[in-house]
């Protein structure tokens, strides 16, 4: 097989045209792109020389194309590369992710049950064909602008991931509870890297809805936690399938749906909506209509007709009740009763300026525990991992074993932004191979020594980081350095198995400074 790296404008069987890179990894590349055949957008995965799954990958995609259900992406096309390049044309999915939906907090129990239980009769369709997913995160799971459900990914994420199970219909069942928990919670209760806080834990397992969000239901939760941490329910079978979730979700299901929560402010003023209205049953538009953040990258359409008749109706109430309230005191009544709730990691986000794009000075390997290594952890490939390219990469010397070969406890990359500045985000796209653990840190010197990393403070972490990862700080600490701070290396593939060492492909920082 044959892989390759393509660039905006190339073609693929003279009809694929690729357009904008949505995201990359290690080894791979999403790409919004157009089928010049039948004029539409879709979505092509490309993959680099040596990528060492794409025949798992391209097995998984050959059998996701054989399922017809509207609720699960399509796959459209499949070349494994005998003869030419290899990649898999995909559907195009517009709507918002439930990562974007839940930026505005958590959703109603009652739409957070329906949403689920649809994505579970969905999966379980797909168990009785013989597939599974095996990588459900708030990304894999899209509202759709028709008003239904769509879940990305299916098989094709895992094999990307390298990710398989014993128990296939297990593993779905626990990743649709980390969803449901999520969405009742807007915490996540897996190991997955996500822009969503961790979950709260107690005695190693995750608090229960109820105990992280007030107005939970009770019966919802005892199903979240059934799905998630397999607690038995009194009484009930075992909840060990997508099949027995679904039925599960709709026992406890309330009789009748509230109205859909309301987006959050600035965002409301541009949602626009297009095509009919949901059908019944499926699950209302409850917030933004943000640009997605998935790992094939899905983007919503242009607003049609529909938008402006909503539009002018949403027009003539404001000005109603304008004139029935007076402007000044709808005005204070806003400002004051209907700002949003920001989302938080750990503590409460600081206020200040908005953020903006910080863009390194340069960047450096950093190897402070072994001054006598002249590798210095790669210093002159530093400048791949903050000149933008997805495609270039960072990456430590390579050991013997993910603890460095017991020669010290850690190594980094170090980024001088040119000033002291307050971070509030930090995006790093790491290699797809699982798991690296990784230290967000600041400080106000770059020398390397003992001495001077335990002057540095940690501000994020993550002990599964592996692809697209976004940490968020809530310090309101000044530094000039940012440091990638790993203690745990990732496996090498290929050639190099039984080798370990991290990748970092891009870094975006954003902050204030």
């Amino acid at each position: 097989m044959s892989t390759f790296t393509s660039e905006p404008g190339a073609k693929l069987a003279g009809r694929y045209r690729l357009e904008d890179r949505v995201n990359a990894a290690s080894g791979w590349a999403a790409w919004k792109a157009i089928d010049e055949t039948l004029a539409r957008a879709v979505t092509v995965l490309t993959f680099v020389p040596g990528f060492p799954r794409i025949a798992e990958v391209v097995t998984a995609a050959r059998a996701a194309s054989r399922l017809t259900d509207s609720r699960l992406s399509q796959v459209f096309d499949v070349e494994d590369g005998e003869d030419e390049r290899a990649y898999i044309v995909m559907e195009w999915v517009a709507g918002d992710s439930l990562d974007d939906l839940l930026a505005g907090g958590p959703l109603d129990p009652g739409y957070a049950t329906a949403l689920i239980a649809e994505a579970s009769r969905a999966l379980a369709g797909a168990h009785a064909a013989g597939l599974a997913h095996l990588c459900l995160t708030p990304d894999s799971l899209r509202y759709t602008q028709g008003g239904g459900v769509k879940i990305t990914g299916l098989g094709i994420d895992a094999a990307l991931a390298g990710i398989t199970a014993d128990d296939a219909e297990l593993a779905d069942t626990q990743g649709l509870g980390r969803l449901l928990y999520a969405t009742l919670t807007g915490h996540w209760a897996g190991l997955e890297n996500t822009s969503l806080p961790p979950a709260p834990m107690a005695e190693g397992q995750p608090r229960s809805p109820r105990q992280v969000r007030a107005g939970v239901p009770a019966a919802i939760d005892a199903v979240t936690c059934e799905a998630l941490m397999q607690r038995p329910r009194r009484g009930k079978p075992p909840v060990t399938t997508p099949a027995l979730l679904a039925q599960a979700l709709a026992e406890v299901a309330p009789p009748t749906m509230p109205p859909p929560p309301a987006a959050p402010d600035g965002f409301a003023a541009n949602r626009t909506m297009t095509g009919p209205e949901p059908p019944p049953g499926h699950w209302p538009p409850p917030g933004p209509a943000t640009v997605p953040r998935g790992r094939h990258g899905q983007q919503p359409a242009a607003p049609g007709k529909r938008a402006v008749t909503t539009s002018a109706v949403i027009a003539i109430v404001v000005v109603v009740l304008l004139a029935a309230i007076g402007v000044g005191g709808w005005l204070l009544s806003t400002r004051h009763n209907n700002t949003p709730t920001p989302r938080q990691t750990g503590s409460s986000s600081p206020t200040g300026p908005a953020a903006t794009g910080l863009q390194p000075v340069s960047a450096e390997g950093f190897d402070p525990l072994t001054p006598s290594d002249t590798g210095h952890e790669n210093s002159q490939y530093a400048s791949r991992a903050i000149d933008g390219n997805p495609n270039t990469d960072w990456y430590t010397q390579y050991y013997d074993s993910p603890t460095f070969g017991s020669l010290k406890s850690g190594s980094g990359l170090i980024l001088d932004m040119g000033k002291p500045v307050q971070l509030k985000t930090l995006q790093v796209l790491f290699g797809t191979a699982c798991c690296t653990r990784v230290q967000i840190m600041i400080g106000n010197t770059n020398t390397s020594s003992p001495s001077v990393l335990s002057s540095f403070t940690t501000v994020a972490r993550s002990s599964a980081a592996s692809g697209n990862v976004t940490f968020h700080v809530t310090s309101k600490a000044e530094a000039r350095y940012v440091l990638i701070w790993f203690t745990k290396l990732a496996p090498m593939s290929g050639r190099n198995s039984g080798h370990y060492q991290a990748q970092i492909y891009n870094v975006v920082a954003r902050g204030t400074g």
